[in-house]
């Protein structure tokens, strides 16, 4: 067993904007409790956390990677997280492994829309949130301009619980006591708001403090962890990670302040699919059954493929046997891993609260729950709400004879970032790779080379247009074939009629007294479901439509499925060029960051792009968020288009907001474009 308890774990993932210091702020920890001799840092390319080659070329944190050390009787989980847009899927899956999300904002730049971002998962999963203001020693900072912005964007239960001193080379404890010289406000202000605030969660608590005006740290610590799991409070603490300023005052957070597992609200695990789910208790007791949940997995050629997961409830042991879900099959736990980084220490055990992982398991997958006893069926952790990612790549193997590879680095590729998808559209005969951004998509092609060593072409996809009617049809077709022998005879009539927008496909068996036999129904609607796959007008899958067979004829010698097929599917095609056909193309939600100079250019290239704003919000440091949405059909180059107007300051993300009819010209010009394959066809 280990020599620590689950009330002696604390999970916390460091999330935050790209550049706010996160691994630079683990790196300090690390120090500072004797887990590394000296301090690595992003320039010399030599943090625990950024380990992968791509992120020493990026300087950036690309992926989320998993720390401990121990302080003060405490182990302490760390979970550092990429901070840019591009790789928030990372970020997102390490929320579902800790009771603590420590938001990292800079001095500098203050709240950025990745912090907003956070903050509202983290709200939705009901974690307990600490904001971090790193960087306090940098130059021309405004400390108190940062708390108003913070209050001001996440509300006034976000109070600081140190502050800084003597220009950002010290931090004063403002929760303890209220004494000391700081740089702005007052340490008794500050004292008496949070303390105030803590003595909100608890009556008899509050009474105490209005007769006697002061309560003792030790009276503070449920009703703290109350205000936590509320939302009731939001901690704010400051840091200098580089001069290690503040940095054991944050050990000391961490350790006595932030709640262990069996003290943070619990994760919301259910039994079933669907509306006919229920919630089932999971609770941190290591004699209870099994359940762990897997929050990331990574692939390596040599190593094999490594799953990272969170223990809820029960003892994982060295040789466990364990389900993956609701699966019969069972995996031996042949070794039982605790990460530092890259680096792989072997335990023997793992209880609840502990982040483990093991390796060599084909089977495990992102996302999945593993227990060690499933007779009460299938359980799933309350899924995480990921981006949708729109950014597309078409690629081809480079060099003859690599498909097989390049499959194969795909697999893996998409089995570690939960935003990373792969499709083979047979519409257009391509295979697409999609992701969160340009230099998302780049990153993993990378990966691809420096992995299994294989390249691809790219080139931009085709867009994934869809097609739908407006009114009401009915379709006739019959199917004779006669060649000598027994021929083929089918004929079928349908009605169609358009459902809301996003119904999906519905088919009906109105036929009566034998008109169609009901061995052919099935023939009928495999017709109409090629017809739904391959599309009528334009060679892009149909939706939102209701068709049903009211009528035909059958021949009791010649009437045979592939009759009945071929009957449905014209028949079908005839009632839908009768019933307004449109196409649809899909609609990006998107997110630019741009200079405030550059709004009126970018305002007016939106437009010019069918786009449309729908405001725009000031950003420290001179920049504006922008929000807007706009047809994915017109932004093939915009990454370059966005990058030559800002003079590479700009960045974009979008995800898919809905699917919108496309104006009637344009309509016109995909439809002519299908017409030569039509015909060849």
């Amino acid at each position: 067993m280990p020599s620590y308890t689950t009330q002696d774990i604390r999970n916390i993932a460091l999330v935050g904007q790209g550049a706010a210091g996160k691994t630079t702020l683990v790196e300090a920890l690390l120090h500072q409790t004797g887990m590394i001799q000296s301090l690595g840092s992003i320039e010399k390319k030599n943090t625990v956390c950024d380990f992968d080659p791509e992120e020493k070329e990026h300087q950036h944190s690309l992926n989320s990677a998993i720390v401990n050390c121990d302080h003060a009787g405490h182990h302490i989980n760390l979970i550092d997280t990429p901070g840019m847009i591009e790789f928030s899927g990372h970020a997102l899956s390490a929320l579902t492994a800790v009771e603590t999300v420590a938001v990292v904002i800079t001095a500098q730049h203050g709240v950025d829309m990745v912090a907003r971002r956070v903050m509202e998962r983290a709200v939705d999963r009901k974690l307990c949130r600490i904001i971090i203001v790193n960087k306090i020693d940098a130059e021309e900072v405004n400390l108190e301009q940062v708390v108003d912005q913070i209050q001001e964007l996440f509300g006034k239960e976000c109070l600081p619980i140190n502050l800084p001193s003597g220009g950002g080379s010290a931090v004063v404890d403002v929760f303890n006591k209220a004494e000391g010289d700081v740089d702005f406000g007052s340490s008794t202000d500050a004292h008496t708001a949070i303390v105030e605030q803590v003595v909100e969660m608890d009556e008899d608590l509050m009474t105490t403090y209005l007769d006697k005006g002061e309560v003792s740290p030790e009276q503070l610590h449920t009703p703290f962890t109350n205000a936590l799991k509320d939302g009731h409070l939001v901690p704010i603490c400051f840091v200098s990670a580089r001069q290690g300023v503040g940095v054991r005052e944050l050990l000391e957070i961490f350790s006595h302040m932030m709640p262990n597992p069996t003290e943070g609200n619990a994760q919301e695990f259910r039994k079933g699919q669907g509306e006919d789910s229920e919630e089932v208790e999971i609770t941190p007791d290591p004699s209870k059954s099994i359940v762990a949940y897997v929050f990331k997995v990574t692939a390596d050629p040599f190593i094999g493929k490594l799953g990272v997961f969170r223990i809820f409830q029960g003892t994982v042991k060295k040789d466990s046997q364990l389900h993956l879900g609701d699966e019969r099959k069972t995996f031996k736990v042949g070794h039982l891993l605790r990460l530092q980084g890259k680096e792989h220490a072997e335990v023997d055990t793992g209880i609840p609260g502990d982040i483990c992982a093991v390796a060599k398991i084909d089977e495990i997958r992102f996302d999945a729950v593993l227990r060690d006893k499933i007779d009460d069926g299938d359980v799933r952790l309350k899924p995480m709400d990921f981006p949708q990612p729109m950014n597309g790549f078409a690629i081809e193997a480079k060099s003859r004879g690599d498909e097989q590879k390049i499959g194969k680095a795909l697999v893996s590729m998409e089995a570690e970032d939960p935003c990373f998808t792969i499709e083979r559209n047979v519409t257009t005969s391509e295979t697409v790779i999609y992701g969160l951004g340009d230099m998302h998509l780049r990153v993993i092609l990378k990966k691809m080379k420096n992995r299994y060593n294989v390249e691809v072409d790219t080139h931009p996809p085709k867009i994934a247009y869809k097609e739908t009617i407006t009114g009401n049809a009915e379709g006739h077709h019959r199917h004779r074939k006669q060649t000598g022998g027994a021929g083929q005879f089918g004929e079928v009539f349908l009605r169609i009629a358009p459902q809301e927008r996003g119904g999906g496909f519905e088919f009906a068996n109105n036929t009566f007294g034998g008109s169609i036999p009901r061995q052919f129904i099935p023939a009928v609607e495999k017709g109409v479901r090629l017809v739904m796959e391959q599309g009528a007008i334009a060679g892009y899958p149909l939706q939102d439509i209701k068709v049903s067979v009211y009528d035909g004829k059958h021949h009791p010698v010649d009437s045979k499925e592939v009759a009945f097929v071929a009957a449905s599917k014209k028949a079908l095609i005839d009632a839908i060029h009768k019933a307004k056909p449109v196409i649809l193309e899909p609609v990006v939600q998107m997110d630019i960051i741009v200079p405030e100079g550059n709004m009126g250019d970018i305002a007016g290239d939106l437009s010019s792009k069918r786009g449309r704003l729908q405001g725009s919000d000031t950003l420290p440091g001179g920049m504006l968020h922008i929000s807007a949405q706009a047809p994915l059909a017109e932004l093939g180059q915009y990454q370059s288009q966005l990058k030559a107007v800002t003079a590479g300051q700009g960045s974009y993300t979008m995800q898919l907001s809905h699917y919108d009819v496309v104006p009637p010209n344009i309509q016109q010009e995909i439809i002519d474009q299908y017409k030569p394959k039509a015909e060849e066809d």
